[in-house]
């Protein structure tokens, strides 16, 4: 039985340990694998950055065959504006942060969204075919130019198109959880649980799709 841990483009499968185990010793397996600091990197299950070392993995549901997410590993993360740069501007309010956060959900729905319907599309279509025609080959679907993030090139292979989506992703992910949400701001809290939950529910969609894809 095993975990697996995305890392980039690595997929790392660890041995799953027994539930009481800490999230720190399993942190500390992880950071001995990559040769990366223990506390240079963030490990997210389910849309939810696990942050407490101490607590058991049961408690944030880890179980044989799940994907947990490695990011940060001492690269820049896509975040917030520093607290010195936002002290120069207008003080935080719980309004200001829900528009934030629905700024980046907007940008979700608008871009990456349509991205990984196109993208689950085309693999079906793809596997339909591949029934009739053995030798056929996946292209994916072309970027829309508007979208956010666009490269330079209109067509990717199926796996880097696939990684690509899953990093963007995970990105967001990680901008929503630096959106701080403080003490009393209850509507804040639960506008970016909601929208962590629609974020990770698209990816857990693309990983699906993916995951079909392989068993045809």
């Amino acid at each position: 039985m095993s975990v697996l841990v995305k890392w980039g483009r690595e997929r790392l499968h660890f041995t799953l340990p027994s539930p009481s185990t800490k999230l720190g010793e399993l942190r500390h397996e992880i950071a001995e694998y990559t040769h990366l600091p223990e506390h240079s990197f963030k490990l997210i299950h389910a849309g939810a950055i696990m942050k407490d070392d101490n607590a058991p993995i049961s408690a944030y549901g880890i179980k044989s065959g799940s994907t947990i997410a490695l990011v940060g590993g001492g690269e820049p993360l896509p975040s917030a504006p520093s607290k010195a740069s936002s002290a120069r501007k207008e003080p935080r309010t719980e309004q200001s942060t829900i528009s934030q956060i629905r700024t980046e959900l907007d940008k979700v729905r608008s871009s990456l969204r349509p991205d990984v319907d196109s993208f689950l599309t085309a693999l079906a279509s793809s596997a339909a075919a591949a029934q009739i025609s053995p030798s056929h080959t996946i292209t994916a679907p072309a970027k829309p130019a508007s979208a956010a993030g666009s490269g330079q090139h209109h067509s990717t292979n199926v796996e880097q198109e696939h990684l690509r989506l899953g990093e963007l992703l995970l990105q967001s992910l990680l901008r929503l959880d630096a959106i701080s949400t403080e003490g009393e701001w209850e509507e804040a809290r639960r506008e970016r649980k909601s929208a962590v939950k629609e974020v990770q529910a698209l990816l857990d969609k693309l990983d699906s799709g993916w995951r079909a894809r392989a068993r045809t």
